[in-house]
């Protein structure tokens, strides 16, 4: 019996869900975060750039490279470890630093990232922050802490996992440029979930921000979309009380559809990747089962409060471009009708105008026949004369009675004649 055949992809997609597994962290430990994003939407030439800026920061350190291609490392730096991430618009890296430092939240942890490195860098920061990892102390050492570290208007906290671990952050922007995560550990939490709770928190950080990209698109898109409306509310009005000016209109809807059209033909992956985004922001939190510590707001309900508002004007402003782009085709197809309508009423007016002047002709025809008639009755009486003028002296008779007799036969012959040929001539 022959082998089964695997599909060429088969352990290529099941190597994928075990490509990127969470780092292990022990309490008393740091760790930094950086995201990039490309300006324009990432593409082949794109991921190369990232692998690229990769591979220097890592020769810095002389340490291994990735694979060719690689969108995911793991790997050593001097004495940190660091774990990269390249996602569709994005990539990030995470740097794991033994201990706790000096002082709390130093700026001068983000100088394993060389500054000439980071400006040579082929995106755009959209997130940086700085994280610290401590054993859990009584509650009232960590509301001291969390007062001296935070700015406690929209500070959050929970108790995470079961009480494995009590997690803390702002989502301010410090001083050195970064946001500030604490999280504080039970004793007796292993490091691998320690890592998942760490992983989690910049994950929330990260896809928060890349989800207000689609608010910042809204917001740039709301005053045209404002304009276009009017237009489009002005015009349907009019289509209700004017007369004559159904092919101006549509030429004017026609406009308006098509700007309504390439609106959300531009908008229309910014649309999707927020709410794809939102959408991980809610698990990731869900995930960490949250429990409310000392009367603060959790994660939850700071995102509740500061971040779902502004997902719902989001999702409101596509819904909005939707209902009116729907709405301009509907008013076009009015248009549409009311143009063909009077159209076919024109159409029936040049028909009527050519059925009229039809008549005018033929009745011109039968005038211009019957004079023909006439014209060539005279000439043919005057032949027909001429040719019997020999016969006045054998019949005594006058050319005035010889002409007056020969009149009516000749005029009658040429009717009939002039009639054959018309009948002919018209089937």
């Amino acid at each position: 019996m022959p082998p089964i055949t695997d599909h060429p992809l088969r352990y290529q997609l099941s190597n994928e869900l075990h490509a990127r597994p969470f780092p292990t962290i022990q309490s008393g430990s740091r760790a930094v975060f950086l995201a990039l994003k490309h300006q324009d939407q990432a593409g082949p030439d794109a991921a190369e750039a990232d692998l690229n800026h990769l591979i220097q920061l890592l020769d810095r350190y002389g340490a291994p490279h990735p694979q060719p291609g690689a969108t995911h490392y793991f790997g050593k730096i001097g004495r940190h470890r660091i774990k990269w991430e390249r996602h569709t618009e994005f990539v990030t890296f995470t740097l794991l630093l033994d201990g706790l430092g000096e002082r709390p939240f130093d700026a001068s942890d983000f100088d394993v990232f060389p500054e000439d490195w980071l400006g040579d860098a082929p995106g755009q920061r959209i997130t940086s922050a700085t994280l610290r990892i401590e054993a859990q102390h009584d509650d009232s050492v960590v509301r001291d802490k969390l007062n001296d570290w935070f700015v406690l208007e929209s500070l959050a906290v929970s108790s995470v996992l079961d009480t494995a671990a009590t997690v803390a952050g702002d989502f301010h922007i410090d001083e050195a440029g970064h946001t500030r995560f604490a999280v504080f550990v039970a004793q007796g939490v292993g490091q691998g979930r320690i890592g998942r709770i760490v992983q989690r928190l910049f994950e929330i950080e990260t896809y928060k921000a890349m989800s207000m990209l689609g608010f910042a698109h809204v917001r740039e898109l709301s005053p045209r979309m404002g304009e276009l409306d009017n237009e489009l509310t002005q015009l349907m009005t009019e289509m209700q009380t004017a007369d004559g000016q159904a092919e101006a209109q549509l030429d004017s809807l026609l406009r308006i559809s098509t700007e309504l059209e390439a609106l959300q033909a531009s908008s229309s992956f910014r649309f999707g990747a927020t709410g794809a985004y939102e959408a991980i922001v809610g698990q990731r939190i869900t995930a960490l089962r949250e429990v409310p510590f000392g009367g603060r707001q959790t994660l939850a309900e700071f995102m509740m409060r500061r971040f779902h508002p502004a997902m719902r004007t989001v999702h409101s402003t596509k819904e909005r471009l939707q209902s009116m782009a729907e709405r301009a085709i509907r008013a076009a197809q009015l248009l549409r009708t009311r143009v063909d309508v009077d159209r076919s009423a024109q159409n029936q007016k040049l028909l009527e105008s050519m059925d009229h002047r039809a008549d005018m002709q033929y009745r011109l025809q039968e005038t211009v026949e019957g004079l023909s008639v006439v014209a060539i009755s005279y000439y043919a009486v005057s032949l027909v004369s001429y040719a019997l003028y020999p016969l006045i002296g054998l019949t005594g008779t006058s050319k005035g009675i010889l002409t007056a007799a020969v009149t009516l036969p000749v005029v009658l012959l040429v009717w009939l004649a002039v009639r054959r040929l018309r009948k002919k001539t018209h089937g």
